[in-house]
């Protein structure tokens, strides 16, 4: 009898009925399974040796972090291995208010008004969530960061798209990211009875923009007419060059009370793999947020949050002094930024002067020789020469036409984004390889 049994439930096991046959997959993932990122990091670990193409900085952060990191991890303070508040570590949140609250000149409690996530990708995802029902409209502006899309999506919004469209600048001169702009009577077209939010990004990623406050309180006026939220990522906020001005969009009239900030320390900090973003904004709005973030993550890790509440604590006792990390990084960037310029301007591809960000985009028309165009091909022209690029030069970039939705991946389809947050030995060796495919390309 038990050989029996055993028999049986082997073969009941193997029966080709008991697979599964019913779809496991939730319908709100159709459509949104592929990512630019999984493809190209992967490409890139095995073709290039130089990747100026995902957005993280190739040198560490600042020594002041790394210590407080080190003490937060050595020391006798055993509960920083445990968990802390789960909407953020109070040290971090109560910094994070004192620092955001001067800069928005209003007094923000710790405890409602900010809440600090895995990263600012985790401070979308609950906006998202928390925000957005069965076919409400969520307006981006393109060229936007990839996630957005895919988030309004699985939480079952409609993304609707409005394009920063280029004006071309003075002969001789080079397009600037400020010549990339919103058509006032587009946006404003965008804006109807179902919409809910809009994405604001800036400064931008990936063309660099940093938007003026003109267009800002474009964007503000729209809000508060429709009575639309406002998701503002601004990771980038203190990478800003030229002497431009970042200006927070919750610090405009009406915006405070429809506005959820969004601020990284992976990128303040040039330590991406901490993982330690937040949200600021009022608790009527981050009432919502604190509800998804405990039934999802729940937790960001202690250790990394005491880091940067101690990272904070410096710059907010060192703010707007040349010793500050956040006036010192943005005037070293700003040099990386203009010898890539200077690299690409000099072996044909024309870049687009960034204001801000790690990025920088860059026009190859001039290469279409190295690469012809597939008049029949449905991948976007950039993709393909992105990809051609990383095998036969080594050198990694993202194309931009991952930053448009479907339909309007062609429409700016011959330009690249490169990421200049990297060592000078990295910018030698992309500018290397760029002089070497100039003289090939010349050369008899």
């Amino acid at each position: 009898p038990i050989a029996i049994s055993k028999s049986f439930k082997l073969n009941s096991f193997l029966s080709p009925q008991a697979k599964m046959s019913r779809p496991v997959q939730a319908r709100r993932l159709e459509g949104i399974d592929k990512n630019i990122w999984v493809e190209f990091v992967k490409l890139a670990a095995t073709y290039s040796t130089v990747n100026l193409g995902q957005g993280f900085p190739d040198f560490p952060p600042p020594d002041f972090l790394k210590k407080a990191f080190v003490r937060a991890l050595s020391g006798e303070n055993h509960m920083l291995h445990q968990y802390t508040r789960g909407f953020g570590h109070p040290p971090l949140v109560k910094i994070l208010a004192q620092f955001f609250g001067k800069l928005l000149g209003r007094d923000l409690d710790p405890m409602t008004n900010v809440m600090v996530t895995v990263g600012a990708y985790q401070a979308l995802f609950c906006c998202f969530q928390a925000f957005v029902d069965e076919g409400d409209e969520v307006i981006i502006i393109e060229p936007f960061f990839d996630c957005y899309e895919p988030m309004v999506k699985m939480a079952g919004g409609m993304p609707v798209f409005v394009q920063l469209r280029p004006k071309a600048p003075k002969d001789g001169q080079l397009m600037s990211s400020a010549d990339w702009q919103l058509d006032p009577a587009e946006l404003a077209s965008k804006f109807s009875e179902r919409t809910k939010a809009i994405v604001l990004n800036s400064p931008n990623n990936p063309l660099g923009k940093v938007f003026s406050r003109e267009e800002l309180e474009l964007i503000a006026d729209l809000c508060v007419k429709h009575d639309v939220l406002c998701i503002s990522d601004e990771v980038y906020e203190w990478l800003v060059y030229d002497g431009k001005e970042h200006i927070r969009i919750a610090s405009l009239q009406g915006m405070w009370d429809r506005t959820v900030t969004i601020g990284s320390a992976g990128k303040s900090f040039s330590a991406t793999g901490w993982k330690v973003g937040w949200t600021v904004g009022p608790n009527r709005l981050l009432q919502h947020l604190r509800t998804v973030h405990q039934n999802s993550a729940y937790h960001c890790a202690t250790v990394a949050q005491e880091a940067v509440a101690q990272g904070f604590q410096r710059e907010l006792e060192l703010y707007g002094k040349p010793e500050s990390y956040f006036i010192q990084l943005p005037k070293e960037l700003q040099q990386k930024r203009d010898w890539l310029v200077q690299s690409l301007d000099a072996v044909g591809m024309k870049p687009i002067i960034p204001e801000g960000t790690y990025f920088l985009v860059a026009d190859i028309s001039e290469f279409k020789s190295d690469v012809p165009d597939v008049p029949d091909s449905s991948e976007p022209y950039d993709s393909r020469f992105a990809k051609w690029m990383v095998k036969n030069k080594g050198l990694a970039a993202i194309p931009l036409s991952a930053f448009y939705c479907g339909a309007h991946k062609n429409n700016y389809n011959h330009f690249i984004r490169f990421c200049f947050a990297k060592e000078e030995a990295t910018l030698k060796a992309a500018n290397d390889v760029l002089q070497k495919w100039k003289w090939e390309k010349t050369s008899p």
